[in-house]
């Protein structure tokens, strides 16, 4: 259990690219775009120093991309988000169509690799034969 008196570490954009994966480019676009949640805090040196809250977000964030939600569409979501409870049929909705999109693109990558699969197999028997 964690002893919620310690106050929060703050991170820099390095310890956050580390722990995400992305580039501390990417990390800086996506607060020039407007995606994250909230204003990320800066020590009086102007470095930025992102809370466990901003990490979550940036990591949900990565999902999305990962699953080809266009900029646009992140950047809806993030406003509704702002929203608060109001906006949760909204966001619903959002999320919906991107899992069907989703979905959709799995089955064709699957698809895919079934033929991908069947050309390997056929190659395989011209090799060892």
């Amino acid at each position: 259990m964690t002893d919620s008196s310690q106050p929060e570490r703050a991170m820099s954009i390095s310890d956050v690219a580390e722990l995400t994966g992305l580039s501390t480019h990417t990390l800086r676009y996506y607060e020039r775009e407007g995606l994250m949640f909230a204003p990320v805090d800066r020590a009086s040196s102007s470095h930025r120093r992102y809370s466990a809250n901003d990490v979550t977000w940036v990591t949900f964030l990565t999902k999305l991309r990962l699953t080809s939600m266009p900029i646009a569409k992140m950047r809806e979501y993030v406003e509704l988000a702002r929203l608060g409870d109001d906006s949760s049929a909204e966001r619903l909705e959002l999320l919906l169509i991107h899992r069907m999109n989703v979905v959709r693109r799995l089955e064709a990558m699957t698809a895919s690799l079934a033929a991908i699969d069947y050309k390997i197999g056929l190659y395989q028997e011209k090799v060892t034969a």
